[in-house]
């Protein structure tokens, strides 16, 4: 008598550590700027949100740390959830103590203080005492090799790629789950901004920190990303494995500079069509 075969095993997906579901944005309740937004990155992920400037990239990122608030801002459908929470009504400190926390777009070191004590503000939400901000301090030393060398030097005379080091060296001493990182790549040097994609890289595989990056750069973000979702005029207008994006025509035209240049918009290909399979 014959067995019956082992049932095949289904590989279960990544949870996602955040989940954005059709959410909807207005600043200073007229002007609509994202409309329908949904995206999610897994727990572990690298997740880049592409597009032009004015595409709604950084008004995702504000959205989802709730900084939006601060700028007339506020998400008026849709929710927002991470690690299983619903997370859109908390305040942006609130959402630091629970691991998620947002490098700004243009760096926002303090330019008065030193590199050392910018980056011991990114511990304030922390209660586990000095000997363990004194390790993280010393762990994000050894990541940022600039910075230990400048630690005692003024932020303000800094080179702005130490500074966006510094912004992000900030950021881990929170110990986050996930970073959110608006255009990392923006007034940098190509070859600092190779040096910082590898370092996120290494924080993503070592210390399991998750990101969400919006970069224009798409060029540098599909090759670090595991998964990208481009932003055209506040809506996603396409998704998909960043080997896949890579690989697309009409991605290459528009934002990797290959290809024609008599469309405008990438709404104007041929073979796009918007798979409308976000919520209504």
């Amino acid at each position: 008598m014959t067995s019956a075969p082992a049932p095949a095993v289904v590989p279960t997906p990544a949870t996602p550590i955040l989940s954005v579901n059709n959410i909807e944005v207005i600043y200073d309740h007229v002007i609509l700027v994202l409309k329908g937004v949904s995206l999610n990155v897994a727990e572990g992920g690298i997740v880049a949100i592409l597009g032009a400037n004015g595409a709604g990239k950084s008004t995702t990122l504000k959205s989802i740390s709730n900084l939006i608030k601060g700028e007339r801002g506020e998400v008026t459908k849709g929710s927002i959830e991470f690690k299983g929470e619903r997370v859109d009504g908390m305040t942006p400190n609130d959402l630091v103590r629970r691991g998620c926390i947002q490098v700004m777009e243009g760096r926002h070191c303090f330019g008065h203080l030193s590199i050392e004590e910018n980056l011991l503000t990114g511990a304030f939400t922390r209660r586990d005492g000095n000997a363990a901000v004194k390790e993280d301090l010393e762990k994000v030393y050894n990541y940022f090799k600039r910075l230990r060398e400048r630690r005692n030097s003024q932020a303000g005379y800094t080179s702005g790629g130490e500074q966006q080091m510094c912004a992000i060296g900030r950021a881990l001493m929170s110990r986050p789950k996930m970073i959110l990182l608006d255009e990392p790549s923006m007034g940098l040097a190509p070859q600092i901004v190779e040096e910082i994609f590898e370092i996120v890289k290494d924080l993503n595989a070592k210390e399991n920190v998750s990101f969400l990056l919006a970069e224009q750069n798409t060029n540098v973000a599909l090759r670090y990303a595991t998964y990208g979702y481009i932003l055209e005029s506040g809506r996603i207008v396409m998704d998909g494995t960043a080997k896949d994006l890579r690989e697309n025509e009409d991605v290459k035209e528009f934002y990797l500079g290959i290809g024609g240049a008599d469309r405008k918009s990438f709404r104007d290909g041929k073979s796009y069509k918007r798979r409308k399979r976000w919520l209504s």
